[in-house]
């Protein structure tokens, strides 16, 4: 017999407005789970079982007294909430020491949407302090863990969100991708991660653009769960800096990931550059049988240069560090309590502090030359396809065992391809499409172009029926 969390959230939605599983059921079964596992996996930071037993008992009152065309799209569906964004009246640590007591006076307009969409907040997801790291390790609560190998990094700055999704203790969850945050633990996790165009979900009220490097997005262990979320998901505010076109062609996003995709032209490329960062031999691996199955599948493939080296030339990596460590120095701290901050946040403080606004003008204006350049360049592709990390997962503590600056090396080495398209601003999916011989998951990154997101998901829905992935679950699983 299928056990709830065994369930896509677009199935779980499903019976729900057919009166066949309730919403309080779903919503103690993950609650339960969460009692007997998290210690396992460090998922959550704050679990909220008084407000999501609330929000059920509502969403069941909904199923018996609504009409179900006037059902919101996700009633009674678990969606935990990365605790960088805010839930009103809920905890928000932001990952971080000096805001361990810090209580969020309203939803961020995304959490809005996901509240009126009808989803169940099972709590606030576990991430690095401030969001600035690619592993999930901070001075809050315990490390996130990888439920293939819980002595390995789920990943991050999302690594919470993976975690819980990865080990059935949620069906799905909002995450957040500012360098990669959401790709990278979906390729450690074996989970579908999506990072929408920018514009496609505003960061307001409290939250200011900067320069466009981050968003929202979904974690899934389907491609529908996807469309689904970032059809809820999917905000503007006024003032926001960035709004991105509707989808393609109209429709929904869970109508593009049902829709074949066609013949697709995509480029291909594995090198990182002038960088010289080494690619793992099952990246390699990977790579190469994601090229076959699309060549399968009746797509054109072209072998191209790595796109950023082309246009950004050798100046890349320092401009964006330049970019990174002035959005973590953005983060408000009393000047009293920054001793309290992780060294790596310490460190990009001061770098920022350093930087001249004539040197960081000139950074963004580099990057904003090369974005135009690089659209330019693969205009003539529907996709992009290139690994999503340079290696598999990575032991807890691989990146923190040396000083800040030997950190942010090792996060380059291990994330060389996914930045790249924060800064350009296009959607990028993460495909968990390939195991290690160790039973490690290893994703393939598919960009597409601006507003795109609806080609990704109809080319992502097709690799997955080809290649169907939700069977693979880790240990814990049936736990």
């Amino acid at each position: 017999m299928t056990r709830i969390h065994e369930l896509p959230a677009y199935r779980i939605a499903a019976l729900v407005r057919s009166r066949e599983l309730s919403p309080v059921e779903i919503a103690e079964h993950f609650l339960d789970r969460i009692r007997r596992l998290d210690d396992r996996y460090g998922a959550y930071v704050t679990v909220t079982e008084e407000l999501a037993l609330d929000q059920a008992r509502n969403a069941e009152k909904r199923v018996v007294n609504d009409t179900p065309d006037d059902l919101p799209p996700l009633l009674g569906v678990p969606v935990p909430i990365k605790d960088l964004d805010t839930v009103a009246g809920v905890r928000v640590t932001f990952g971080s020491r000096v805001y361990s007591d810090h209580v969020a006076p309203r939803d961020s307009a995304m959490v809005s949407r996901l509240r009126d969409a009808g989803a169940v907040f099972l709590g606030k997801t576990n991430t690095p302090e401030f969001g600035s790291t690619c592993h999930t390790e901070n001075g809050v609560a315990p490390p996130s863990r990888n439920p293939w190998d819980t002595d390995l990094s789920p990943g991050g700055s999302s690594g919470g969100a993976a975690a819980a999704v990865a080990a059935g203790l949620a069906p799905v969850a909002q995450a957040s991708d500012g360098g990669g945050s959401v790709r990278i633990p979906a390729s450690v996790c074996g989970l579908f991660g999506l990072k929408p165009t920018r514009g496609r979900i505003s960061l307001g009220p409290d939250r200011a653009d900067f320069h466009g490097l981050s968003t929202a997005g979904p974690i899934t262990r389907s491609v529908l769960d996807a469309a689904l979320m970032l059809d809820a998901m999917e905000c503007h505010l006024p003032g926001d800096l960035h709004t991105a076109p509707p989808p393609p062609g109209g429709g929904t996003f869970v109508d593009h990931a049902r829709r074949e995709p066609g013949r697709l032209r995509v480029a291909r490329y594995r090198d990182t550059g002038a960088t010289g960062i080494g690619v793992h031999p099952d990246v390699v691996a990977a790579h190469e049988d994601t090229t076959r199955l699309l060549l399968e599948l009746g797509h054109e493939v072209e072998e191209i240069d790595n796109p950023g080296e082309t246009v950004f030339g050798g100046s890349y990596l320092e401009d964006f560090q330049y970019l990174w460590a002035a959005i973590a120095s953005a983060s408000p701290v009393d000047p009293a309590r920054e001793n309290e901050l992780t060294p790596i946040n310490r460190w990009l403080r001061e770098r920022a502090r350093r930087t001249t606004v004539p040197e960081l003008m000139a950074a963004t204006a580099r990057l904003q030359h090369g974005t135009r350049a690089l659209l330019a360049a693969t205009s003539g592709f529907d996709a992009v396809l290139s690994p999503t990390l340079a290696r598999p997962a990575v032991p807890i503590g691989h990146f923190t065992s040396g000083g800040p600056e030997e950190e942010f090396r090792l996060m380059t080495e291990f994330t060389p391809f996914t930045s790249l398209y924060n800064v350009t601003g296009q959607p990028s999916v993460s495909v968990p499409l390939h195991w290690s011989s160790e039973g490690l998951p290893i994703g393939s990154m598919l960009t597409g172009r601006m507003g795109g997101e609806g080609t990704l998901l109809s080319l992502s829905a097709q690799l997955e029926r080809a290649r169907p992935w939700a069977h693979r679950v880790p240990p814990g699983w049936t736990d």
